[in-house]
């Protein structure tokens, strides 16, 4: 994947759209007009602020569907994804939570999106959801019925998770995403939301790339700040970031444009 041809530069800022409660969902006012006015306020201050890239995501929706989340959000999240691509200029990806790759691609690809994070792509992680199980072989292959020129972000060992079995361990792990489960992006997370990443792990991803002769970039996920996303951005492919930019630095807070701008000024120091 090349980011420099999507996102117009080859380190790219993804800043996360959270959607509020969607109608449905146990905190949800089922006013859906307003949930697509936040967004757009969120998206347009996020795109003012410089960014290369958004994220629509269904994060006012807990406590999440482990797979397949009903019709209703889909329909929701279609138009929240449409509504935030016709705000924005920069590209927009899409994340169904916790892990519906389908309803992400099939959304992606009806709003005209260009990318969706999968949580759990290949193998499977224990989650408050229970396990989930990765589903690449169905998710290319609708991918490929749709003819959906959307890429695939999958994340590696999904933060708010852990291993079935043991501890982690991220050796063959990037391979057999890439390799076997045909991911165009790999994303690396702390353990949970606004967490940072753990630098050895990191490292640890970046040298088994390197190992397996792939080119796949690498982005982190989680606890990017002003502060450490010019080291991230060393090594890394680019970051994913959201609770760094909101008001406050509360996650669910609207953005907040000048922490955008703040965060995007000291990655462009390396870029």
């Amino acid at each position: 994947m090349d980011f420099e041809q999507v996102f117009g530069t080859n380190k790219p800022v993804v800043g996360m759209v959270h959607l509020q409660p969607l109608p449905g969902s146990p905190r949800s006012d089922s006013d859906l007009d307003a949930v697509l006015e936040r967004a757009r306020a969120d998206a347009r201050a996020l795109d003012t602020g410089g960014v290369d890239g958004v994220i629509v995501e269904n994060f006012g929706d807990a406590p999440f569907y482990p797979d397949a989340v009903p019709a209703h959000t889909v329909a929701a999240m279609t138009r929240a994804t449409d509504a935030v691509r016709r705000a924005v200029g920069v590209p927009v990806g899409v994340n169904v939570l916790r892990n519906d790759a389908e309803a992400a691609l099939s959304v992606a690809a009806a709003a005209d999106a260009a990318f969706v994070r999968v949580n759990v792509h290949t193998g499977a992680r224990l989650t408050d959801q229970g396990v989930l199980e990765g589903q690449a072989h169905e998710t290319l292959r609708l991918r490929e019925r749709l003819g959906a020129d959307v890429d695939v972000f999958a994340d590696l060992a999904v933060k708010h998770s852990t291993p079935l079995t043991g501890a982690d361990d991220d050796v063959g792990t990037l391979a057999e995403t890439v390799k076997r489960g045909l991911a165009d992006a790999v994303v690396v997370s702390g353990t949970e939301t606004g967490a940072p990443v753990d630098a050895g792990r990191l490292e640890t991803v970046l040298d088994e790339r390197a190992a397996a002769g792939l080119a796949t970039p690498v982005l982190v996920g989680s606890g990017v700040g002003p502060e450490s996303v010019e080291d991230l951005l060393v090594d890394a492919d680019g970051v994913v970031v959201g609770t760094a930019l909101k008001a406050g630095g509360e996650t669910t807070a609207p953005v907040d444009s000048q922490r955008v701008t703040d965060l995007v000024a000291a990655a462009d120091r390396v870029r």
